[in-house]
This record gives C-alpha cells, sequence and structure tokens, in this order.
C-alpha cells in the first residue's frame, strides 16, 4: 500500500464571527462533559440559535446534572464540530466552551424542535442550550492557499 503524500499546511486562527458562522454550515459535533468525574464525549446534532449551541440529547441530566437548580448559568461543557478532509487533512475545527442548560420552558422547546434536525425520539429527547464564553477556530490550509472554506 502506497503512502499518502502529505502537503504542507498552515494553520490559521478563526474570529469568533467566522468561527461560528462555520459552525453553523454543519449539523453535528461532540458534545465534552464530565460524567462520574471523567470526560464524556457525545456526537450530536446541533444548531445555532441566537448565538447559542443548541442539542438534542439522551444525556441532557447526565450533562446538567451537577448543577445546581438555583444556578441560572448551568454547567460548563465544550462542543465541537469540524469539517476536514480526510485524505487532505484540510478542513476547519471549531471548539465552544460555555454553560449548558436544559430547555424546559415549552414555548422554547417546540421553537427549538422545528430548527433542529430529525425529529425527537426516545433516545434523543432533551434539547440544551450552550451559552458560548470562549469560542475558538482553527483552519488548516494547504500553504500558499488564500482560499476560504465555507464549511
Amino acid at each position: 500500500m502506497a503512502a499518502k503524500e502529505t502537503r504542507p499546511q498552515r494553520r490559521t486562527g478563526l474570529g469568533r464571527a467566522e468561527a461560528l458562522r462555520l459552525l453553523g454550515s454543519v449539523s453535528l459535533g461532540r458534545v465534552v462533559f464530565t460524567r462520574q468525574a471523567l470526560p464524556t464525549v457525545r456526537p450530536v446534532h446541533h444548531v445555532l440559535d441566537g448565538g447559542d449551541v443548541v442539542i438534542r440529547t439522551h444525556e441532557g441530566a447526565a450533562l446538567t446534572s451537577h448543577a445546581q437548580p438555583t444556578d441560572n448559568a448551568g454547567v460548563i461543557v465544550a462542543y465541537e464540530a469540524d469539517a476536514i478532509d480526510p485524505d487532505t487533512h484540510l478542513g476547519w475545527s471549531v471548539v465552544v466552551t460555555g454553560y449548558a442548560r436544559v430547555v424546559t420552558d415549552p414555548d422554547e422547546l417546540e421553537r427549538v424542535h422545528e430548527l433542529l434536525p430529525g425529529a425527537p425520539t426516545e433516545s434523543a429527547d432533551q434539547v440544551v442550550r450552550i451559552r458560548p464564553e470562549l469560542v475558538t477556530g482553527v483552519l488548516l490550509a494547504e500553504t500558499g492557499s488564500t482560499e476560504t472554506t465555507t464549511g
């Protein structure tokens, strides 16, 4: 089996607006949270809603279980999504770190269920809103390339 040719890459940091734009161009990412004192990663569908990342998951309670009911901020989580070509390793990756809360308001639930891809299922029936505090992203481009990816 022949080895794949690797191309020289450059990494370019993305600003908040561009990172969120790219995040909004895909519907699948990974939420990172703490479960039983260990980091846990789960793939989930998402949408951007008013600058927040909104996900549907069956682990909403596990995600936010260690938050106090009076803690309006929620619990800190990370959310990552990317579009990286498996052959060239070119593309982008965005990480959002912020506070997550289970959505319980019936009107908000109805509205975001219409925005989220797919219908709610028994295995993914809770909605969690992540309010970004820190947004970082990186563009992986070919050295010398000036093109911007569109997701």
